[in-house]
């Protein structure tokens, strides 16, 4: 009677892919992102899995160590090009961490399949090439086990029984947000170009699940390091040191006077 009853459940329920999605990251230097193909608030929480499910990120490979930025049903394939969008909703500072430091934020469960615990895998070329990338340290983890959870419908008895079982592999929108933390690797240093932004690495935070697996890339950048991102902080001085030298060139044509002027003080001013 138990295996009639399960293959009944079993039909009817539908098997087919659940999500989980970075929602942000921040470094623990400053700066804040979001995960290549994320919608922003256009997507709902709530609501059918083929609204909610949009912008979640796919990965090819069931291992966290391999290669690509991954697709979404919304947006289609990841590319490094997409990050200048990303930028566009999250601001022109990617998150900055010291060496040894960490990146923090919130993964957004969408359906019963995006659940944890969930893998970083540092890129230091900023290219997707994680198959040669560094597991970083996660020190806050999603819950779930093998990237499933149980929606809050999903924990009677059957359904309970049938999920534990790998049988009932979906689906149910779970709408949930927890807190992820990870140590990237002291000594990481990063070469990649993206969105404008030099010295970028890239980070792959992924679960295991085995309709994925899902999660997102970010971009991050060492604080400290030559970065894009700060060189219109020091256009003003550069654009001032321009003027004072005009100045000074000016004042050398008005007489002599200006010729015994202190000469390091026209070093520091140019």
């Amino acid at each position: 009677m138990l295996s009639k009853l399960l293959f009944v459940a079993l039909v009817a329920s539908p098997l087919v892919a659940a999500h989980g999605k970075v929602a942000v990251i921040t470094g623990d230097a400053g700066g804040n992102t979001t995960a290549l193909g994320i919608q922003g608030g256009i997507v709902p929480g709530p609501g059918k899995n083929s609204v909610t499910e949009v912008d979640t990120t796919v990965f090819n490979s069931k291992k966290a160590l391999s290669n690509g930025l991954g697709k979404t049903t919304g947006g289609g394939a990841n590319t490094l090009a997409g990050m200048s969008a990303v930028m566009a909703q999250s601001g022109s500072v990617l998150p900055q961490v010291s060496n040894g430091g960490s990146i923090s934020g919130t993964i957004h469960i969408v359906t019963t399949d995006g659940a944890g615990p969930y893998t970083a895998v540092v890129d230091p070329t900023g290219t997707g090439a994680f198959a040669s990338g560094t597991e970083a340290t996660v020190t806050t983890q999603v819950p779930g086990k093998n990237g499933n959870i149980a929606a809050p419908n999903q924990r009677r008895f059957l359904p309970r029984m049938l999920v534990k079982m790998g049988l009932m592999k979906r689906a149910k929108n779970v709408n949930e947000d927890y807190p992820f933390s990870a140590t990237i690797p002291a000594g990481t240093t990063c070469s990649g170009t993206v969105g404008g932004q030099s010295n970028v690495c890239l980070v792959k935070l992924v679960n295991p699940s085995g309709a994925g697996p899902f999660g997102g890339v970010i971009a991050i950048q060492m604080a400290g390091a030559a970065n894009s991102s700060a060189a219109p902080a020091a256009a003003p001085a550069a654009a001032a040191a321009g003027t004072t030298t005009a100045e000074a060139a000016k004042a050398g044509k008005a007489g002599a006077a200006a010729k015994k002027a202190k000469p390091v003080g026209a070093k520091f001013r140019a």
